[in-house]
């Protein structure tokens, strides 16, 4: 891959993999409520999980959407069921009235193979993924496919592991249950409206 090429695409990966997104809003979210450890299992996930689906979009497997358009519609519709449960998870995740700040957090983060598979209902993993493979991979050969999993590899877990480190300092503000109640509200809502390019025709 020439050198122009990989820049813009580690350039691409950055930007796109850095901005908010349904994966970086629950990173945040569960390093708020977890801790960056506890989250690590996911945010790994994220990261390869993401790297594999690059891979199989760009071997082939998207041959099947042009082969059959009614499953990009069953993807879209377990998309938005998917992502409505998440926030309705976020939102609920809050211990009850009465328990101590370290209490409020028991509850369970994400897991490494639900982190991966949850890429492959993720609206912004699939525009991502068929944007760089369209744009830095027109051949669709071999190489040019693992070069654009490989980039988005070394880019992506760094940059989703920073959302991470932003909701584990949060911890700090979130030391009653009002406004951590405030916050896991207000992650579910913006992890909801994360949808509006997928509804929208």
């Amino acid at each position: 891959m020439p050198y122009e090429l990989l820049a813009g695409l580690a350039l691409f990966s950055f930007v796109s993999s850095i901005t908010p997104g349904p994966n970086n809003l629950m990173l945040m979210a569960s390093g708020a409520n977890f801790g960056f450890r506890r989250t690590l299992p996911h945010m790994l996930g994220v990261g390869i999980g993401f790297t594999a689906m690059v891979a199989l979009v760009g071997l082939g497997l998207v041959g099947l959407f042009e082969a059959y358009p009614l499953s990009y519609e069953v993807l879209k519709a377990v998309s938005v069921i998917y992502l409505v449960f998440l926030a309705w998870k976020i939102a609920t995740s809050a211990a009850p009235a009465g328990t101590g700040a370290s209490e409020q957090r028991r509850g369970k983060p994400i897991t490494f193979l639900q982190a991966v598979m949850f890429q492959w209902v993720n609206p912004k993993a699939w525009t991502m993924a068929l944007t760089a493979l369209t744009v830095y991979a027109p051949s669709q050969s071999l190489w040019a496919v693992l070069s654009v999993a490989g980039v988005f590899g070394l880019v992506n877990l760094p940059c989703v592991s920073s959302w991470t480190l932003l909701g584990q300092q949060l911890q700090r503000w979130l030391t009653s249950r009002r406004r951590l109640v405030g916050f896991n509200l207000s992650m579910a809502v913006l992890l909801v409206a994360s949808l509006y390019p997928v509804l929208m025709p």
